[in-house]
């Protein structure tokens, strides 16, 4: 008598193998049988007319906190992920001196925009050692599976204390205090490093991140930690063109190339086409390429649409936040916000300004949004009102601009309708990167090309800009069904999300349908897949707001055999604990 049997679906297994029709069986969370007739079961899920996948794995979330407080950790869960990996970007909570958590609540507050209140009312700090977290988010339930990264703003402010947030180079005793910390996490079962090298991170001070000030001497010092173990890989972030240069593209990427050739492990950096230099994407490929070739494998880690930000008077960022009248109203409550911007005269007032800065010395806020903030007129063209059936490859024609040449209306005042809508409610998508040609192509190059992981959802992160959790239910429905041309295969698309991702961090227990991996399995009606808009939920710790996104189609997903998600609503199993790497 098998615990779990799915009959009946169209077995898509995460190798890159052609659909086919097939019956699994589930014993102990495990898959024990994978054929035509496979006796009884205590549940049986009648699959038919669904696709039976692979859990996802997504290997680039900010889950560091939440995993502290929330069992659920949605929105990740609703779309299919059943192993997610925190740690990203260099920023976490892990390792921590007592008196260093206000740092590092203020680095992520500034990095990822997650409310300051929310991590210091949530986080419960029941370690200092990286280890000890660990054994912390082992000894609690969650719906997932979670995997670490051990960060390299924790590690450096843990061992140089007010020079790891002071701009300084380390020297070699704190560089092997590093390398000592880094291996006791590697051992202990995480997954990698990983290291944030760009810009447009900031504290809530508007300083730079601490790995962002690392030099060579110090990466190479850690890189060492690897040596002697099994597989463990290396992540970073890095703009390429720091210091406003594209001549330090090169010297930007030797540096990476050499932690990961140092630390003999793969290592993934984020590809995305970029305004500044946007050919940036095409030489991050051709640099990976030869890497690669040379014995140094780095695979590149993509997004499956535009990268921005939801724009919306409840949101983080909107259209008008640094204009002085708006300023003047900006602490009110919403509805009364949104009355005074129902007066004519105020609305007035405010067309005829300009913005102020919002960035700069003493702001989290990248300084790329003074510039967007300056140039509304230009920025129209790629913002689009957020309403049902809408569409993440939009056309010029349903931009703002366009409604504005239409209407006759000047493009602010536009906006500024729009976004009072729906009682002030009505969010604008802005795709910043990834949409520069106003259609997907590049992206599509992108993810098909052989170094490609799908990755950069930050599960958990920007908790009042984005929701890209939905990447995978995305994925499944815009790439593989409903783009007009230029479809990627649906096996293709699985094997990316299942098996690329968990090959890639080591795990041969999960990623395919195979007999005796683990029972981490979607069962999905793929025909009538929906993605619902984002909203915005006052869910976190201390009231704090956040988007979540949720989706319609998830007939069941299974962690472990037990099944977390029925017909797209939670179950209340918590399956999910820490999967360590073990080889």
């Amino acid at each position: 008598m098998y615990d779990l049997k799915i009959e009946n679906g169209l077995l898509v297994d995460g190798t890159g193998s052609a659909p086919r029709k097939a019956n699994i069986a589930v014993r102990d969370g495990r898959i024990v049988a994978v054929g035509g007739d496979l006796g009884e079961a205590k549940e049986t899920i009648d699959a038919s007319g669904c696709i039976v996948t692979p859990g996802f794995v997504d290997i680039h979330t900010h889950l560091d906190g939440q995993v502290s407080w929330d069992e659920d950790l949605q929105p990740v869960v609703n779309h299919g992920v059943t192993t997610a990996v925190l740690g990203s970007c260099g920023v976490g909570f892990a390792p921590c001196h007592a008196d260093d958590r206000e740092r590092l609540i203020e680095l992520m507050q500034g990095v990822e925009d997650i409310p300051g209140t929310a991590l210091s009312e949530g986080i419960t700090w029941e370690w200092e050692s990286f280890p000890e977290y660990m054994d912390a988010i082992d000894s609690k339930p969650h719906t997932i599976d979670i995997a670490v990264q051990v960060p390299h703003d924790a590690v450096r402010v843990y061992v140089m204390r007010d020079r790891g947030i002071a701009e300084c180079a380390a020297t070699d005793e704190e560089i092997a205090k590093m390398k000592a910390v880094v291996r006791e996490g590697l051992e202990a079962g995480a997954v990698g490093f990983s290291t944030g090298r760009t810009d447009n991170h900031r504290d809530i001070t508007g300083k730079p991140t601490p790995s962002a000030e690392a030099k060579t001497r110090e990466l190479l010092g850690i890189a060492e930690a690897y040596h002697g173990l099994g597989h463990r890989v290396l992540q970073a972030v890095s703009d390429f063109d720091m210091a406003e240069s594209f001549d330090r593209f090169d010297p930007e990427f030797d540096i990476l190339e050499q932690m990961a050739e140092h630390a003999g492990r793969p290592l993934s950096v984020s590809l995305m086409q970029r305004n500044k230099d946007t050919a940036q994407w095409q030489k991050i490929l051709r640099r990976a390429e030869a890497a690669t070739e040379r014995g140094v494998p780095i695979k590149v880690q993509v997004a499956p649409r535009g990268i921005g930000v939801i724009l919306g008077l409840q949101a983080t960022f909107q259209p008008f936040m640094g204009f002085p009248s708006y300023l003047e109203i900006a602490d009110l409550p919403f509805a009364e916000r949104v009355e005074r911007m129902r007066d004519p005269a105020f609305k007035a007032q405010l067309l005829s300004e300009k913005s102020v800065s919002v960035t700069g010395d003493g702001s989290q806020i990248p300084p790329l949004a003074d510039e967007l903030l300056a140039h509304l007129d230009f920025v129209a063209m790629r913002l689009y009102r957020l309403a049902e059936g809408f569409n993440y490859e939009p056309s010029p024609t349903e931009s703002i601009l366009a409604e504005s040449f239409d209407s006759g209306k000047p493009v602010l005042e536009v906006l500024y309708d729009v976004l009072l809508e729906e009682d002030g409610a009505r969010l604008l998508y802005f795709p910043i990167f990834n949409y520069l040609e106003q259609n997907l192509e590049n992206v599509r190059t992108m993810m098909t090309h052989p170094l490609a992981l799908p990755g950069l959802s930050d599960g958990g992160a920007h908790v009042g800009t984005i929701c890209d959790s939905s990447f995978p239910t995305f994925m499944l429905t815009h790439w593989t069904r409903d783009r007009e041309a230029g479809q990627i295969p649906l096996e293709r698309i699985v094997q990316m999300m299942t098996k690329d991702t968990a090959d890639h961090l080591g795990f041969q227990d999960r990623g395919a349908i195979e007999v005796g991996r683990r029972a981490d399995i979607n069962v999905i009606d793929h025909a009538n897949l929906q993605l619902s808009l984002p909203r915005l939920v006052n869910d976190l710790p201390a009231g704090g707001t956040r988007f979540l996104q949720d989706a319609s189609g998830y007939r069941a997903t299974m962690v472990a055999g037990q099944v977390i998600i029925r017909d797209d609503q939670l179950t209340g199993a918590k399956p999910g604990r820490l999967a360590r790497a073990t080889a």
